[in-house]
């Protein structure tokens, strides 16, 4: 998997609500209305993560969730971290229905 470029990065961040870049991966902190939420929110993409394949660097603390992406093997961030992001925002919209 190759790294992406600043202008693929850039592009691809336009496209993903509430991700930015910060120290060279992206990132989001995703809020929910309780413990139990950002907890059930994490079981759920785990499943799925798993499957991929390709793992968060995250964090939970009560209603907060913050995720950090990075393919380790490339050096920086890819299509994976994309897909991921891709992937997390659309379990949280589930969540907050």
């Amino acid at each position: 998997m190759k790294k992406l470029t600043q202008a693929e990065i850039e592009e691809a961040v336009a496209k993903l609500p509430g991700w930015s870049v910060e120290n060279g991966k992206l990132h989001r902190e995703f809020r929910f209305g309780d413990f139990v939420h950002a907890f059930g929110f994490m079981a759920t993409a785990a499943m799925e993560i798993e499957k991929r394949g390709h793992h968060p660097e995250w964090t939970n603390v009560y209603d907060r969730v913050t995720v950090d992406l990075t393919t380790h093997d490339a050096g920086g961030i890819t299509a994976k971290d994309v897909d991921l992001a891709e992937l997390l925002n659309a379990v949280a919209a589930k969540m907050v229905q």
